[in-house]
């Protein structure tokens, strides 16, 4: 008995009209599982882009966050400063005008006038003086 192609593959192995058919099948296979490849590579390879840039935005956070803290303790720290000499001023005025008090009790009492002015306004306002006996330096508590 002899064996013909079309005995010996079943479908559409042994008719020549379809072998150019399952050529291009097995062509558009090939071509889409490297097709998927590329693509499967391309999604991991901007996933780790991701990681990445959550990883430096995260350290940027983080350094930002330190710097907003330090900021906020210099300046927890000078408002602290400022309430202690708001009190000093208020009790320096009171006992100047303690002061005024008795001197003008005095004064009415033997006679003798006491020439004390009150308190210029520049003392009370001492960010209005002309030239400040010490400078300042706030610039740099406010550097990032």
């Amino acid at each position: 008995m002899t064996l013909t192609p079309q005995s010996v593959s079943s479908g559409s192995d042994a008719d020549p009209r379809y072998a150019k058919f399952d050529e291009r099948k097995r062509k558009r296979m090939e071509s889409n599982r490297q097709s998927a490849k590329r693509s499967r590579m391309r999604k991991q390879q901007r996933l780790e882009e991701l990681k990445s840039e959550t990883t430096q935005l995260q350290n940027q956070n983080s350094i930002c966050r330190d710097k907003i803290d330090s900021v906020e303790r210099k300046y927890h720290s000078v408002d602290a400063e400022n309430n202690v000499l708001r009190a000093q001023l208020a009790e320096l005025t009171e006992r100047l005008n303690s002061l005024n008090e008795l001197a003008q009790f005095w004064a009415d009492t033997t006679g003798f006038p006491v020439d004390v002015a009150e308190i210029p306004d520049i003392l009370l306002e001492p960010w209005q003086l002309p030239c400040p006996t010490q400078a300042i330096a706030a610039s740099d508590m406010f550097q990032f």
